[in-house]
């Protein structure tokens, strides 16, 4: 397994986490692709912090 397939499977992994907690609160569209987002922002944000330290 390459590099960036490794990297590519632990940010998979992160989120299936709050995938599946917003799945499953069935919150209206709009207000579920806003957390989404909010939910890929904050995992981009530990991405480019794990991989300036490393």
């Amino acid at each position: 397994m390459s590099d960036a397939t490794g990297h590519a499977l632990i940010l998979a992994t992160m989120l299936i986490l709050p995938v599946s907690a917003l799945v499953a609160r069935r919150l209206p569209l709009a207000t579920t692709v806003k957390y989404g987002l909010i939910w890929a922002a904050i995992f981009t944000i530990g991405a480019i912090a794990v991989a300036s330290f490393t």
